[in-house]
């Protein structure tokens, strides 16, 4: 189960609450962006009448970027490119134990949201947790550069062991690979063995898109 310490800073992300306590660059400017813009809890709706909330959202981090120089200028060389994912291109670090990904956050409908999906994936999947390294932009669009562990699979997940896992820690099979918190008011979807890989007999989840819902009741 999730310890209580980790419920309550979930419950602080959810509700829009600003986080304390945590001097990074992924909680500040998530933080900086939730003093200003509310955070959702109505799951892809509304999609594309928010594109001016995440284009205002992009100017304010690229605004942060110049200031903290925070402008990811260390990109890996093609001959590291390892793959392209839904979201993100992957690279892998030249330390070649970890990987770098460049998100858009196109699964999103705001920076905002991504942010939260990155700091709840990084309070429940502490093993695969992401380093926010900076910012790159191209051809106009804004990619986040994320650091990550690189963990080899070494067997086929099951998808019944991901489903124990998390349903141990307080998720429901809502359809499919999508999963549901409704207590701390999360949506966790695509949990399929492209996201989970296994070594060692541990899970690692190494992709996960969260998004923040109304909690059926206070936790």
């Amino acid at each position: 189960m999730l310890p209580d310490d980790t419920r309550h800073k979930i419950e602080n992300i959810t509700s829009g609450a600003i986080i304390e306590g945590e001097p990074n660059h992924c909680s500040t400017i998530r933080n900086s962006l939730c003093s200003r813009f509310a955070t959702s809890t109505t799951v892809k709706k509304d999609f594309e009448s928010k594109a001016i909330f995440k284009e205002e959202q992009a100017l304010l981090i690229e605004a942060y970027c110049t200031e903290h120089e925070l402008w990811y200028k260390e990109r890996p060389g093609e001959d590291l490119y390892l793959t392209r994912g839904g979201e993100a291109m992957v690279y892998l670090h030249p330390d070649h134990r970890h990987v770098i990904k460049l998100n858009d956050a196109i699964y999103y409908a705001t920076w905002l949201e991504f942010f939260n999906s990155i700091l709840l994936h990084n309070l429940i999947f502490e093993n695969t947790s992401y380093n926010l390294l900076g910012f790159v932009k191209e051809e106009g669009t804004l990619y986040a550069a994320l650091e990550q562990s690189f963990i080899l699979s070494d067997a086929q997940v099951e998808l019944d062991d991901i489903k124990k896992i998390l349903e141990f820690n307080g998720f429901k099979n809502s359809r499919r690979n999508d999963y549901i918190h409704e207590q701390l008011g999360l949506i966790l979807e695509d949990m399929h063995d492209e996201n989970v890989i296994v070594n060692s007999e541990t899970l690692f989840f190494i992709d996960s898109v969260f998004y923040t819902v109304t909690p059926t009741h206070s936790v």
